[in-house]
């Protein structure tokens, strides 16, 4: 087990090698993509200082503590957008144009061969922008510092990050079947739109399908709520570890069963 672990580390380190010296002979697409991902999210962060500034609080919620929950949001987002956004070309071109043909005859996982092939270097300006926004939001936030709250963080920013990946890995192996599921990816992913803002300030519906049907709530909003709060971390973190072991099951069952599935391109 250990052996094949370290196999896989060591062949996911030759892809981002191979990835990055690919970056390196454009570089101005690099810079245009992680410029454009921070003014994106700059935007967003210009239009909540406006409705704050015409009101105190948001449902309970001060300034400071939303640009936390916000920043927190990003930073697992852009970790699976870092590692493993391959995801959504299979959900819109690879199955449909038979081209996942190469990863069935090669003596690697396919679903780590997909996943580690890609290294998306504009995901920076998501990660950057996140780390900026907690830096900044935290000196005015009564959180205490400890060993254990910065373990915490480490692993519930890994987790997270596998819910992003799970649901694209589920989403992705609709491919399998349609031959094209770019568009079911985009409407789930961009669910997570929702959980940049505390999610009580949504009515019940949007709450159950961010917490029970699509879980990015677990991503951003529960887990910050822990580190501004300190209540409840079984619930807060423990769950956030659940709900991303689950949905990364579903996601690999779906992927496997859709691969029995898989027809090529035919002629």
């Amino acid at each position: 087990m250990f052996r094949e672990i370290k196999r896989a580390l060591k062949m996911h380190r030759i892809f981002i090698v191979q990835e990055l010296k690919r970056f390196m002979e454009y570089k101005g697409d690099f810079i245009t993509g992680a410029i454009g991902l921070l003014l994106a999210q700059l935007c967003s962060i210009i239009f909540i200082s406006v409705i704050f500034s015409q009101i105190p609080t948001l449902v309970g919620w001060s300034f400071n503590e939303v640009m936390f929950i916000y920043g927190f949001s990003l930073i697992p987002k852009a970790v699976d957008h870092l590692f493993f956004d391959n995801l959504w070309a299979v959900g819109h071109f690879i199955v449909r144009k038979g081209d996942f043909d190469k990863y069935l005859t090669r003596p690697i996982n396919p679903l780590f061969h997909v996943m580690a092939e890609k290294f998306q270097v504009d995901a920076f300006g998501e990660l950057v922008m996140g780390i900026v926004l907690l830096s900044c939001s935290l000196p005015s936030l009564d959180i205490e510092y400890s060993f254990m709250k910065i373990l915490l963080t480490i692993v519930v920013v890994i987790f997270a990050s596998f819910i992003y990946t799970g649901i694209k890995i589920g989403t992705s192996a609709i491919a399998f079947w349609t031959k094209r599921s770019g568009n079911i990816i985009f409407m789930f992913y961009m669910v997570n739109d929702f959980v940049k803002y505390p999610i009580d300030i949504y009515n019940n519906v949007v709450r159950s399908v961010l917490t029970y049907i699509i879980p990015f709530a677990f991503t951003a909003y529960f887990p910050a709520l822990y580190f501004i709060t300190g209540e409840n971390p079984l619930f807060n973190i423990g769950m956030t570890i659940v709900v991303a072991i689950v949905v990364m099951t579903i996601g690999v069952l779906i992927w496997n069963r859709g691969i029995k599935a898989y027809e090529s391109a035919g002629s």
